[in-house]
């Protein structure tokens, strides 16, 4: 039996989450991986049972470390204009350090792996059940204007991700080059809060 070798792993992620990120599902197989990596499609059975396992288990990986990252530092104990700034502080650091995990993770969000994915993970319900008491907690404190969940999202992390788009694309409308700051994020963030609280 072979031995898993951790290197050897984190080059075959890496390279896959590329790959994906560059060609989408229909452009990426096993094959085209292990040119990438270096080593035997037998190699990489080592490790995943399929295309689709591998898809699967790189998936969770990844969104087990942005969960893990956008709760960092956070309370759902936290007044909700602090506590959603931390999320924005948090979900803006994650983006702009993996810009291509997060591309990624995008992909796999819309594609029919997503359920599987965050079934999978343990941690995700933990999550959920965070963000959901936290947005409870700002109800009952008369922080948070009630509206239903969609509306809430779209207004609370719309703004973020719209600049962290143009961030990572490097440009803003009509080309203007454009670089993310923390002043640009206070700037949104205190317009989008007054959208939320009551």
């Amino acid at each position: 039996m072979r031995i898993r070798d951790a290197d050897k792993e984190k080059l075959v992620i890496e390279m896959a989450i590329d790959q994906i990120v560059r060609d989408g599902f229909q452009g990426f197989s096993m094959n085209k991986l292990a040119k990438a990596c270096s080593i035997s499609v037998g190699t990489l059975y080592i490790y995943y049972k399929d295309k689709d396992d591998l898809i699967q288990k790189i998936g969770a990986i990844t969104a087990l470390k942005y969960f893990t990252s956008t709760v960092k530092n956070f309370s759902p104990e936290m007044s909700f204009e602090e506590g959603l700034w931390k999320q924005w502080e948090n979900r803006a650091a994650f983006t702009m350090k993996y810009p291509k995990e997060v591309a990624f993770f995008e992909i796999i969000k819309h594609s029919p792996h997503s359920e599987i994915i965050l079934d999978s993970i343990k941690e995700f319900a933990d999550f959920r059940k965070t963000m959901t008491e936290f947005m409870e907690n700002g109800l009952r404190n008369k922080e948070l204007v009630p509206m239903t969940f969609e509306a809430f999202w779209s207004v609370a992390y719309g703004p973020l991700y719209t600049l962290l788009n143009l961030h990572t694309e490097g440009k803003s409308m009509g080309g203007k080059p454009f670089k993310l700051t923390k002043e640009i994020m206070k700037e949104a963030f205190s317009r989008t809060i007054k959208g939320l609280i009551p």
